[in-house]
């Protein structure tokens, strides 16, 4: 089951896809990608007939001791155009919006491993992956001032939160919600690493909006090396973010999306 297969107003904020690699030691005792500067080109020559516009980042001033997995240089198809790749030292990103569909993304992701051991010196060597991402963030217009946050929850997101009200009463404390950021964490086996929740509240086209993110990500050595590894990683964690994402939704929300 897919997102783009059931859903026409789908909520999709962005799909991200994001590789880190080990660093290495510098003299000043930093870490740093020795290979960045080379890779920057070498990426670009690889992919300028798919994403041809370059933009270069404000981090891109960040001098290389501090820039570890900070993204400096971006690719797009075109100004203003989806989807797009992101590098920066020890760090490459996929995101799309919502022109995304997995069949798409997945081969994106495919051509971006060939791309970049391709493009990467002896990287058979020299590229040691140490973090693999697969984030999806959604949202929904929420009128926080009119509507009860914790019962759309509840009823529409299969997440119950209770706060006692003797909390608020004679304590001068006004129960009107400000502000909201919710985070879970749970391990997770297939594939093997974490699967993370988070809610929050956050800005859509400058509305109002509940904003809700769905990642799994491994890390250290539980982080595959090989393309095929990779692919496969990628693959079983969008069948989780998928599925946790159906059963969230399931009912009110789900109709809504339709």
């Amino acid at each position: 089951m897919t997102v783009e297969k059931i859903l026409k107003n789908k909520p999709l904020v962005e799909a991200i896809f994001e590789i880190k690699w080990e660093l290495q030691e510098s003299g000043q005792g930093m870490k740093v990608d020795p290979h960045y500067k080379v890779l920057i080109g070498r990426i670009y020559d690889r992919i300028k007939d798919e994403y041809p516009f370059h933009e270069q980042l404000p981090t891109a001033a960040i001098p290389d001791e501090i820039a570890g997995y900070v993204v400096q240089h971006r690719f797009r198809k075109n100004k203003e155009k989806w989807p797009l790749i992101q590098i920066g030292p020890g760090i490459i990103t996929l995101n799309d919006t919502e022109g995304y569909v997995w069949n798409d993304f997945k081969e994106r992701i495919n051509n971006l491993l060939d791309v970049l051991y391709d493009a990467y010196p002896n990287s058979e060597n020299n590229l040691k992956f140490s973090s693999l991402l697969l984030r999806y963030i959604d949202a929904i217009d929420f009128d926080y001032k009119k509507e009860d946050l914790f019962k759309f929850l509840k009823e529409n997101l299969k997440l119950s939160i209770q706060i006692d009200k003797r909390l608020f009463g004679e304590t001068g404390v006004n129960s009107s919600l400000l502000n909201i950021d919710l985070r879970f964490s749970f391990p997770s086996a297939k594939p093997k690493g974490a699967v993370h929740l988070r809610f929050l509240r956050g800005k859509r086209k400058n509305v109002d909006a509940l904003i809700w993110e769905t990642m799994v990500r491994s890390i250290g050595g539980d982080v595959p090396n090989s393309k095929k590894e990779v692919i496969t990683w990628a693959e079983e964690a969008h069948l989780l973010t998928d599925d946790w994402f159906f059963k969230m939704i399931e009912g009110e929300l789900l109709r809504r999306f339709e």
